[in-house]
């Protein structure tokens, strides 16, 4: 019997109508499970100092629930076949373990606003992990592109040969892009730190629930202050870790895109070893790109999660609706995903190859136009009609490139500025916390 269930009359309808709601829901909920204790916890806590347990139910129903915490941290915590979902299936082992003190866990709250928790502290949770990913796969972008700095290859618009780039850039071009992605992952994260606990249905509670402090046992920045804003919190905070998540993607998916050309015979910038590649079945000379394009792949599917969040939130009026519940199939797996892309793309990165001088190859001699352009307009020639010469000169074929000249204005191929790209990481990253939400966390489970 569910815990909402007024009647024990079953039928095949009601089976078919359960199988149907339940969906992957049950198999999501595990996720859930530790940080559904957690939020038990802090409400204990927070019922005790209110009077609505006393001390002595409180002591056992605190080791009781760090106890089913170290449970689920050793693989050892499953969803039985009567229970509904995590939270009912904590309650049942609570009730089991330590008596009627079990069932008054649930005093105070509603199931929407326990879910509400659960998913906003996995949220910060996963935000945490894709966040030290990015750091990761971008001091590795840096850390490549000082020692290829000077390695100079064309850089391309409209795909087209245009002007002198380098590697070095190049790839510091994709770690500040990854810095600028934290920006909207952090906003997100300020959004799954709002604290729903107390708000139970939407509707607040007549119980006098103290909701400043769970949201300092919790480790959250504020509580929403107003009971049914928490609950139209509910796919406002999906959204935003999806558009987080998606901008990331669109970062990844590009730099994936610019490896599958790079490494190929055509232009032949950059290699990696046998064992990052794959070959063909009838062709002995491949070496493909698989890991980028899959990766390209998976982060194309990954930048419509946002589209797919909003279309299953837009037009639902405030309160609770069962379509949230669709939610979490979509973005649950989604953490992965995007956790695998950074993994891999980091291991290519950390072993990638790069041919020398592939600008003295004679069809990137038109790359060095402009330089020809400029030195005209050092010489003392105005600048268009230092651009009609040299237009005239490639035209009529008698083109020839001139010296390079040194590029030392900051973000060019001589002053990359990747110590103002690093100071920019640092700062953002500076602007989590995370350090104070795993204090409060940890407290939780020592206290």
């Amino acid at each position: 019997m569910k815990l909402w269930q007024q009647s024990t009359v079953s039928s095949a309808w009601t089976e078919a109508v359960q199988a149907f709601t339940t969906g992957l829901d049950r198999e999501m909920d595990l996720m859930l499970a530790p940080y559904d204790v957690l939020g038990s916890l802090a409400h204990l806590a927070m019922l005790e100092q209110v009077g609505l347990v006393s001390a002595t139910e409180a002591l056992a129903l605190k080791q009781a629930l760090q106890a089913i915490y170290q449970e689920i941290a050793a693989g050892q915590f499953e969803l039985e076949s009567g229970a509904e979902d995590v939270h009912s299936q904590i309650e049942m082992l609570l009730t089991r373990r330590v008596g009627e003190a079990g069932k008054k866990i649930h005093t105070g709250r509603s199931r929407n606003d326990q879910v509400l928790v659960d998913l906003k502290l996995l949220f910060r949770a996963e935000i945490g992990q894709i966040v030290a990913k990015v750091k990761v796969l971008f001091d590795q972008l840096l850390a490549k592109s000082a020692v290829h700095a000077q390695d100079l290859i064309p850089g391309y618009t409209h795909f087209q040969v245009a002007m002198p780039s380098s590697v070095g850039l190049w790839l510091g071009a994709y770690a500040e892009g990854l810095s600028e992605d934290l920006f909207s992952m952090q906003a997100a994260f300020r959004l799954a730190q709002k604290n729903p606990l107390g708000s139970a249905a939407g509707y607040g509670s007549s119980f006098p629930l103290d909701r400043d402090l769970t949201t300092a046992l919790l480790g959250f920045e504020a509580p929403h202050v107003n009971s049914v804003a928490a609950q139209m919190a509910r796919g406002k905070t999906e959204r935003a870790l999806a558009q987080a998540m998606g901008n990331l993607a669109a970062t990844l998916g590009k730099f994936s895109a610019d490896c599958c050309l790079f490494m190929g015979q055509n232009f032949g910038f950059i290699a990696f070893p046998d064992a990052l590649t794959t070959g063909s079945s009838i062709m002995p000379h491949k070496k493909n790109p698989d890991v980028f394009e899959i990766a390209r792949a998976r982060c194309n599917s990954l930048q419509a999660l946002p589209n797919e969040i909003a279309l299953i939130t837009s037009n639902l009026p405030s309160g609770y609706h069962r379509d949230f519940q669709v939610l979490k199939e979509k973005l649950f797996p989604a953490f992965q995903v995007l956790k695998d892309c950074l993994d891999m793309i980091g291991l290519m990165v950390e072993n990638m190859q790069v041919k020398q001088d592939i600008l003295a190859d004679a069809r990137y001699r038109y790359v060095f136009t402009v330089e020809s352009v400029n030195q005209l307009v050092l010489s003392g020639l105005p600048f268009r009609e230092a651009y009609h010469q040299v237009s005239q000169e490639v035209t009529a074929g008698t083109y020839q490139p001139a010296p390079m000249l040194p590029h030392t204005h900051l973000g060019s191929i001589g002053n990359l500025g990747n110590d103002r790209i690093a100071a920019g990481m640092e700062a953002v990253l500076g602007g989590f916390g995370f350090e104070r939400v795993l204090a409060a966390e940890e407290a939780l489970l020592l206290r």
